[in-house]
């Protein structure tokens, strides 16, 4: 039996993720009791019906949590009951937006502030986040793009890619991308604002697209900006990172950094990784 125990901060998407293991056959339970884990795990097992796939939503809302999990996953070792973890997070801002857009207060803090009970809970999880086989940053993925990355563990079978790349477009005249990991300056492009007839378009025109990788510069930039990310990727993987954010930078944040930003996203995606782009200023007059 396939026993999948879905874990992680509260507002990241757990009760989606849950959906997600339903339609792809799995036998659901949510909000389970950490103690009950092992009773669970053999009632499933003895079951007359044939339920060889489960998967167990666990998580503060049960009251006493660690010392019941802790103690739960040692009885189910006990029993050779095989598991695996899947831990969903997302960014604190992220996790506020979402509880303010639900009007809920957050299940540890429920009479503070937000914030304050997300601190909480990060320090709570941390154990199990680490114990964790996988873990998904929800911060910038569709309902739909959370249900592709996990059937891709559960489904296809594939290892999944820790790493969220999210390819950011921003003007320096609006301020600087303060998140980024990664910070590139595009301005020694020549400007399409210049040319009249692209003024008014943006990056995302095919007109100045054209323009912006007509530059031979422009090319080479793309090109060697691909083959350092290339490099800095798995090391990043490897230290547990599960987001990286790279700005892209011009004048506006209109014309050639959003140009640049998509064809960074294509050609990541075109091998292998998850990126997602993202045009901060290209709609500001």
């Amino acid at each position: 039996m396939e026993f999948v125990i879905i874990t992680g901060m509260s507002g990241a998407g757990k009760s989606q993720a849950m959906k997600a293991m339903e339609d792809m056959g799995y036998y659901c339970m949510d909000n389970l009791p950490p103690a009950l884990l092992p009773k669970f795990a053999e009632l499933c097992y003895q079951s007359k019906r044939t339920i060889d796939k489960v998967a167990v939503v666990v998580d503060i809302r049960g009251g006493i949590f660690f010392e019941d999990l802790f103690k739960g996953l040692e009885d189910l070792e006990e029993k050779s009951i095989k598991y695996r973890i899947l831990f969903l997070d997302a960014e604190d801002s992220v996790l506020i937006k979402r509880y303010k857009e639900l009007r809920r207060p957050h299940p540890l803090n429920p009479n503070g502030r937000i914030i304050e009970g997300i601190g909480q809970e990060r320090v709570l999880l941390e154990e199990v986040k680490n114990k964790a086989d996988y873990i998904i940053d929800t911060s910038k993925l569709t309902i739909g793009m959370l249900k592709e990355e996990i059937s891709k563990i559960f489904v296809e079978g594939k290892e999944l890619r820790r790493l969220t790349i999210s390819v950011v477009s921003f003007g320096f005249k609006h301020g600087i991308l303060l998140d980024a990991d990664l910070v590139f300056d595009v301005r020694f492009i020549p400007n399409p604002y210049y040319i009249p007839e692209l003024r008014d378009l943006t990056g995302e025109d095919t007109n100045v697209k054209d323009y912006v990788f007509a530059w031979e510069q422009t090319k080479t930039f793309v090109k060697k900006l691909l083959d350092m990310l290339e490099f800095l990727i798995p090391y990043y993987i490897k230290e547990g990172k599960t987001q990286l954010i790279i700005g892209i930078g011009c004048t506006g944040g209109k014309h050639r950094s959003v140009a640049i930003a998509n064809k960074i996203e294509d050609k990541l995606k075109e091998k292998g990784h998850r990126a997602i782009v993202n045009h901060r200023d290209y709609k500001l007059v």
